[in-house]
């Protein structure tokens, strides 16, 4: 079976073609799938995608493909938000980023939104949702307060998306009085060091379910 992925930011290829060897592609963008569709795939994987920068993938594309017989897995980050929209017209969604669009924790597009170094595809920003999942395992773990995690969120979700890493979201903290300066590297190390990255993970969840559907 021909399988064609469309990722590169969530899971590198090198790690991607370890779990299942398909045609790998950069993000995917407006027009992107119809293109394929001139030679379709019998299985296209969306993870991750453009935003704001170019026009996204189109619903439309998405469910031309799913009418003509070609199998669409989504999750991670693109992938998971379009499953969520078009899994009643068949899409596969996968991984815990879909749910929580499905279910309406998630809204917006801006929740994955990264940018990246376009020859490499290296993420250069944390997207909001890995923040999300990181400050809640914080609390889990007792490592910060509810309230404090509530707080460094908010702070988080009010900085334009590629300036959102964990350096600048402590010395916005700082600026808010939610740290105290002596504080503020204990805070970053507590957040790099117990950092979930929940887009790879769903990344290696949508890999792992094409490769049980070939």
């Amino acid at each position: 079976m021909r399988v064609v992925v469309y990722t590169g930011t969530s899971i590198n290829y090198h790690d991607a073609m370890k779990i299942l060897n398909a045609d790998y592609r950069p993000p995917v963008k407006r027009n992107d799938i119809k293109r394929i569709m001139r030679n379709p795939p019998d299985i296209i994987g969306i993870i991750d995608g453009v935003f704001f920068d170019s026009a996204a993938v189109a619903h439309r594309e998405i469910i031309d493909a799913i009418k003509s017989g070609v199998i669409v897995v989504g999750g991670g980050s693109m992938g998971a938000l379009r499953a969520s929209e078009l899994d009643s017209y068949g899409m596969i969604g996968v991984g815990k980023i879909y749910e929580m669009y499905r279910s309406g924790v998630l809204e917006s597009d801006d929740e994955v939104a990264v940018t990246f170094d376009q020859d490499t595809m290296e993420a250069l920003s944390v997207p909001l949702v890995n923040i999300r999942a990181t400050l809640g395992s914080a609390v889990e773990s007792g490592l910060l307060e509810h309230e404090i995690a509530d707080s460094i969120l908010d702070i988080a979700r009010k900085l334009f998306y590629p300036d959102r890493n964990y350096r600048n979201i402590v010395s916005e903290c700082m600026k808010k009085g939610i740290v105290s300066d002596p504080d503020q590297g204990k805070l970053l190390d507590c957040l790099l060091e117990h950092e979930v990255d929940v887009k790879r993970e769903d990344a290696v969840s949508v890999l792992e379910k094409i490769k049980g559907l070939i």
